[in-house]
């Protein structure tokens, strides 16, 4: 009797005209769909009762396959980043090898905002046969990076073994077998980590001695040749023509692919390995965009290379900048290692770094004061404009500059996001150039240009028209009036 009144009352509420118009009635507006939608991204969107028709399947597909490509570009330039970075140094040396700039960079080698000043040391770390040993001479300033480009550990100055070296031993993903004492232990999730080390030329003598130094006490070897390690391989990449910065264009979800295949299942996290399965970048498969995906990564790596230029020269962030009235900027500005505020990652900042810069560290972001080093970056004037190869400006720093070493400025290209190239092989000027003149109260005015303005030419650094540049400050051993910012330095000004 029950069922049969249930039935009963049933049919009378759907056959019901006025209880029907009654209960849509109370359908909100904002969770239904029109039958045609008109958009300014996809044009017209047609539905049958909130159904999309074939074409606006198509159409929205297309467009979550150009989002999701867009997405893996931007948030996966740091594994990019590492991943040319890796590809780069492999061309040169092999793994575990070390690669040293002898005769420090110049332009040949591009590179990621280097420098002419210091000697870099380096080494692509593979632990896929087993834990690496990492002997490590007193005197070092370097860092490794995972193949995400996460900061894994410090060594020298700012590690473990506080300047005075010692013995370190990295541990591949998952390691479980016995780890023997005597080492500074470390342990990446990653199988290839970057090895970045810097060390400082010889006042008197140049870089030769320290180079020598260095080689004397480095090495990098597995673990189970440790009690008779093998003479270390160094390679000097000084003059080398070679290239270490990912690629713009579709050839970026190949250097993600390298990075999928090559490394643990699901260490860039499930939101990345999402994103890139679902534009087809899966571990253990093949990477095989057809002719539609291929058009839609193109499209993706050109839109998402734009906008990181974007990001990198024109941001749109109050908040990178050092100061209110000058163009100097940083993505560290929020004094993270790992771009979080309040809990949030700001991905511009994360976006800026990686496009422009290589090597991740706590000291990067807050060094002590009188240690390590600190970094402004501008691509524009006083006036805000892009800074033009064929013009001349100067910049001045006031007296006396917060440094306890030295202060160094840097001119990188536009495009390649690496050392300019002019006729100049240092690519910049820094404090210690011989015959740079000091103003009366113990700062500069630096000049630059395609040619020197006369008089000027040791405070000078070449410029090539039709080339935009940005500059890069850094200083060395940075000083509370730095920090507190009751020094700033001056912009850019056009001369001519």
């Amino acid at each position: 009797m029950k069922l049969s009144c249930l039935a009963t009352l049933s049919a009378l509420i759907v056959s019901s005209p006025v209880l029907a118009q009654e209960f849509s009635a109370d359908i909100p507006e904002s969770v239904t769909t029109p039958n045609v939608v008109d958009t300014r991204t996809l044009g017209t969107l047609n539905f049958f009762d909130g159904m999309p028709s074939p074409e606006t399947v198509q159409k929205v597909f297309d467009n979550l396959d150009l989002i999701r490509a867009t997405t893996v570009f931007l948030d996966g330039i740091p594994i990019a980043a590492m991943e040319g970075m890796f590809r780069g140094l492999l061309t040169m040396a092999n793994t575990n090898e070390i690669l040293v700039a002898e005769d420090l960079f110049d332009a040949r080698s591009i590179w990621l905002t280097p420098n002419t000043t210091t000697i870099y040391v380096t080494s692509v770390v593979d632990t896929r046969e087993g834990p690496v040993v990492l002997d490590i001479p007193p005197g070092f300033l370097a860092l490794m990076d995972d193949a995400a480009f996460l900061y894994v550990s410090d060594f020298g100055a700012l590690g473990p073994d506080k300047g005075e070296g010692g013995k370190y031993l990295l541990l591949p993903p998952g390691h479980d077998g016995e780890v023997p004492e005597g080492y500074f232990v470390i342990e990446s999730p990653t199988y290839f980590n970057w090895f970045l080390g810097r060390l400082s030329p010889d006042p008197e003598d140049g870089p030769a001695p320290v180079v020598a130094a260095m080689q004397e006490g480095m090495n990098i070897y597995p673990l189970s040749q440790a009690d008779a390690p093998p003479v270390e391989v160094f390679v000097n990449i000084s003059g080398v023509q070679h290239n270490t910065v990912h690629a713009n264009n579709i050839e970026f979800y190949d250097e993600m692919n390298e990075a999928v295949q090559r490394e643990p299942e699901g260490v860039f996290g499930p939101e990345m390995t999402g994103a890139l399965a679902s534009i087809g970048i899966r571990k253990g498969e093949p990477f095989a965009p057809d002719a539609r995906m291929t058009d839609i990564l193109s499209e993706a790596a050109a839109i998402a290379n734009a906008t990181a230029r974007a990001i990198t020269y024109a941001g749109r962030d109050p908040d990178i900048y050092f100061y209110e009235d000058r163009q100097w900027n940083s993505p560290f500005q929020r004094q993270s290692y790992v771009f979080l505020e309040n809990g949030a990652r700001v991905l511009d900042d994360r976006t800026y770094f990686h496009y422009m810069a290589t090597g991740i560290t706590p000291a990067m972001t807050s060094p002590p004061v009188g240690a390590g080093s600190v970094y402004a970056m501008t691509a524009r004037d006083k006036d805000g404009a892009y800074l033009d190869g064929g013009k001349t400006y100067s910049l001045t720093f006031p007296g006396p500059v917060p440094m306890a070493n030295f202060w160094s400025i840097m001119l990188y290209s536009g495009q390649t996001r690496s050392i300019l190239e002019t006729d100049q092989r240092s690519g910049g000027i820094d404090s210690n150039r011989e015959g740079i003149v000091a103003n009366d109260d113990g700062g500069y005015t630096i000049y630059f240009g395609p040619e020197a303005p006369e008089g000027k030419e040791n405070n000078w650094a070449q410029t090539m028209p039709g080339k935009s540049f940005n500059v890069m400050m850094r200083l060395y051993g940075p000083l509370e009036p730095w920090f507190d910012k009751t020094w700033r330095p001056g912009d850019l000004e056009l001369i001519d």
